[in-house]
């Protein structure tokens, strides 16, 4: 195809090649093809991009390409050459998946450490074997550092995921330190990704890496074509009536219903269940074990019903969703824009209904900016 990179072209380890065929990939993604180039070549590399975009097999091809082609002297075990930091478990999770798929043929040893699933059993990967790739969680990664489990100190290559998302969940003092215990930037190659650059995340980019390639990709229009938005404006009281009544009558294949907080959440899946829906929760309180069973339920249809946090939502990588609700608008648009994202995938079309009462009405300006439309409010 005209004006697309192929991977062929980057003069690849025949290891990751096969991996990359198995997987079915020809094509890069706008990111890969921007920033790999650069990255395979040693250098550091800033990209700013939304989740889904293909940035993952961009920070991973590069971390593989390099241990398969640069072969060090002795290894120990507890000290990663590689290392990513991802802020959710989900996050990191996918990554670790995603890394297995792309390694396949590697020989390469890559270990996910996320809180909230067994200590001992991350412990003794990390001391007991070489380990070529660590994907992890901040505060996890801390407690590994603090007793002596795992040493940063021969990391080649420090990959910073969704660098915003950090910030905003309060670790950058405990990345700051993850930061400490690596090489100095001079010795080591960064690659940093943020959906959105601030001004917060450009003074740690400042700080981490030195003459970065940077690379922006503009998300697709942020809401896509593919998926039917609809707007019911309702008094706070007729939400779970109405809610009801679609699920009655539209009968969902997969639907994922949103809300902002947790206990909201809550409640929200009981009350479906005392009235007959089989639904299941996803949420920051759910322990990982359980979330991991949930989402494989819900991927493999055994229940069609998700109801989920943002935080929790953003790691839902499922394809044949066919519908998303709002239960409450975001007060992030970009939340919103990641939420509709769930459905639509792959090509199908997507349909997404958001139930809007008084209280909810004060973000829909800044979503009408940040999508460029005017959102038509209809009454159900």
């Amino acid at each position: 195809m005209p004006g697309k990179s192929r991977f062929h072209d980057l003069d690849l380890a025949p290891e990751l090649m096969h991996a990359i065929q198995d997987l079915g990939f020809t094509y890069c993604t706008p990111i890969q093809a921007e920033s790999l180039p650069a990255a395979l070549r040693g250098r550091d590399t800033i990209g700013q991009a939304q989740t889904g975009t293909g940035k993952s097999a961009a920070f991973l091809l590069t971390i593989l390409n390099r241990l398969l082609t640069v072969k060090p002297e002795e290894r120990f075990a507890s000290e990663p050459r590689a290392l990513v930091v991802a802020p959710t478990r989900e996050l990191a999770l996918q990554i670790g998946k995603d890394a297995e798929g792309l390694g396949k043929y590697s020989g390469l040893n890559i270990v996910t450490v996320v809180g909230g699933m067994n200590y001992e059993e991350q412990r003794k990967q990390l001391r007991d074997h070489v380990v070529d790739v660590l994907v992890a969680t901040p505060g996890r990664l801390i407690d590994f550092m603090r007793s002596q489990d795992v040493f940063l100190d021969q990391v080649e290559v420090l990959v910073l995921d969704e660098a915003d998302r950090m910030l905003d969940m309060g670790f950058i003092p405990d990345v700051r330190r993850i930061v400490r215990a690596t090489p100095q930037k001079d010795h080591r190659q960064t690659l940093l990704f943020s959906a959105t650059f601030n001004f917060d995340v450009r003074i740690l980019i400042d700080q981490w890496t030195r003459d970065p390639r940077k690379v922006e990709i503009q998300p697709e229009q942020v809401t896509t074509d593919r998926v039917d938005q609809t707007f019911y404006l309702v008094p706070e009281s007729d939400k779970f009536g109405i809610l009801e009544r679609i699920l009655r009558e539209q009968e969902p294949e997969r639907c994922i219903i949103f809300a902002n907080r947790r206990d909201l959440t809550r409640n929200l899946c009981d009350k479906l269940n005392k009235h007959q829906f089989k639904a299941v929760l996803l949420s920051g309180e759910v322990s990982q074990d359980k979330r991991i069973k949930t989402l494989e339920r819900f991927r493999s249809g055994g229940v069609r019903i998700l109801v989920a946090t943002d935080v929790a939502g953003r790691g839902i990588h499922v394809d044949g969703v066919s519908h998303v609700v709002n239960y409450t608008l975001p007060e992030d648009p970009e939340d919103y824009v990641h939420r509709i994202g769930r459905t639509g995938r792959a090509g199908a079309k997507g349909i997404s209904i958001s139930l809007v009462s008084e209280d909810d009405a004060f973000a829909l300006p800044d979503l009408e900016k940040y999508i460029g439309k005017k959102l038509p409010l209809t009454q159900p």
